[in-house]
């Protein structure tokens, strides 16, 4: 299901995420590059609406300074403005609180205005250009939850 919904957010977002459609299709479309990814980020959520698979979410632990980061988080176009959105973020910040982090930070897209709302509206603070953007990709903030 992970996988499926995966393809469907790169398919359908593909200016959200870091990596590719193709670069998950063919030969990078293995069952062990799949099972790879959910093992290497340890917390993968799936929200669903009436019965289907209609957002996702990751999380990368809290490290030596405390910090949880959001990572991969998609909902579907059928499932906006239904709170899924919402939900999956306070499922991460729930999760980041239990790992004792002191804050959750993510990186979104400049122009990714609807997603830097909801972001907003929990709580995130806009701190600017997020380091390490790669060369050729969209310039991308960094934001920011306080957690205590």
């Amino acid at each position: 299901m992970w996988r499926e919904l995966r393809i469907d957010a790169l398919r359908e977002a593909p200016y959200a995420f870091g990596s590719k459609l193709s670069d998950w299709q063919g030969p990078g479309d293995t069952e062990e590059r799949w099972r790879a990814r959910l093992s290497d980020v340890p917390l993968n959520i799936i929200a669903r609406l009436n019965d289907r698979p209609a957002g996702m979410v990751g999380a990368i632990n809290a490290d030596e300074d405390r910090v949880t980061e959001l990572v991969s988080m998609w909902v579907a176009p059928f499932a906006r403005g239904h709170g899924v959105g919402d939900a999956l973020i306070e499922a991460v910040v729930s999760w980041a609180k239990k790992q004792r982090a002191n804050r959750v930070v993510l990186a979104v897209r400049n122009d990714n205005t609807h997603a830097i709302s909801l972001y907003r509206r929990h709580g995130f603070i806009d701190s600017g250009p997020a380091p390490n953007t790669a060369d050729g990709q969209p310039e991308e903030r960094l934001m920011i939850m306080p957690l205590t």
